[in-house]
């Protein structure tokens, strides 16, 4: 299995440190997670029933014609190679390893291409997959040039595969409204922006034939009863959304400015995390672990991801510890 953040426990054991001691940023989800709805009885006692209410809410929310639950969006990536024969397919990279990961275990050829290369390979392509915002830079691509490229492939028969997750704070630059078109497929996950990663859910939007035959690979049942009741209650508590949208704005922007005052200006980010590239990229992963601050390192690109402090509390911890490694380390 691919490495990935929040492997807190494994960091705990390594590093000596019990796991209530630890600031852990290695992960891109906001700190304040929603509040989970109560949940009734008949909702653990009896199968999930899929005219709950469940898939409306998604609609609305993401502003699409239909959707298709599924226990988190990294089930949607692992079965969508199984839909199309083995061909070739592009990926905009750096970034979420497991979309590479899942084309090439299916088969497929698999190429790896920077944002000014998709141009020049796109017609030998089958399929394009974006993560937009992406993970772990932040690059934020337009519609309009996505709507593009979906032109060029559907024309021949391929598919644009747009992961969304961290699409909830920008939604105007999403393109979960034309998602019904035909060889279009949008991603949407639930726990990062609702702060929810445990619940596994997440959401795939597509044309409707399409969505069939992916359910048909998901099987019955795949979001639980209770998964469902608190998506649902999440999804329609617009109050939340704005405020969640306001706080972890201002959190990423002061995240930003923490890590340029202390000679570290981040290359990129979005609302839930930023994103920084430096020769010291694994000095500085090991300093701030040994004092119980996990980051996202990823060694073959010297670049850290750093996640959203949730607290006061946090925010002083981590200016304190650059500034020990300032201090420290010159």
């Amino acid at each position: 299995m691919l490495e990935h953040g929040g492997r807190l426990r494994k960091a705990a054991l390594e590093y000596g440190i019990a796991e209530a001691d630890w600031l852990d940023l290695s992960s891109g989800l906001a700190p304040w997670p929603f509040a989970v709805a109560e949940i009734p009885l008949r909702a653990w006692a009896r199968l999930p029933e899929t005219d709950d209410g469940l898939e409306q809410a998604a609609c609305d929310y993401y502003g699409a014609v239909q959707v298709l639950p599924v226990a988190g969006s990294q089930m949607a990536i692992q079965l969508l190679p199984r839909l199309r024969r083995a061909g070739k397919v592009g990926v905009l990279s750096p970034c979420y390893a497991e979309h590479a990961e899942a084309w090439r275990r299916s088969g497929y050829i698999v190429r790896e291409m920077l944002e000014q290369e998709v141009d020049f390979f796109l017609d030998s392509l089958d399929v394009l997959v974006v993560v937009n915002p992406n993970n772990p830079t932040g690059l934020s691509l337009e519609p309009s040039r996505l709507l593009d490229w979906h032109s060029r492939l559907a024309q021949r028969g391929g598919w644009l595969v747009v992961d969304e997750a961290f699409m909830d704070n920008t939604p105007q630059l999403s393109l979960a409204p034309f998602a019904h078109q035909v060889g279009l497929i949008v991603l949407r996950s639930f726990g990062k922006f609702f702060g929810l990663a445990g619940v596994r859910l997440g959401f795939v939007l597509a044309e409707r034939k399409l969505l069939k035959l992916l359910a048909e690979q998901v099987g019955p049942w795949a979001v639980s009863g209770p998964t469902r009741v608190l998506g649902q209650a999440c999804l329609l508590d617009t109050e939340g959304h704005a405020r969640q949208r306001v706080r972890t704005e201002e959190a990423s922007e002061r995240l930003a400015l923490l890590l340029e005052q202390h000679g570290f200006k981040p290359q990129g980010g979005c609302a839930l995390f930023q994103w920084l590239t430096t020769d010291r990229a694994e000095e500085l992963h090991e300093f701030m672990a040994r004092r119980g601050i996990l980051l996202r390192l990823f060694a073959h690109t010297n670049s850290l991801r750093f996640g959203l402090p949730g607290d006061e509390a946090d925010w002083v911890r981590l200016a304190a510890a650059f500034e020990a490694f300032a201090r420290e380390t010159q």
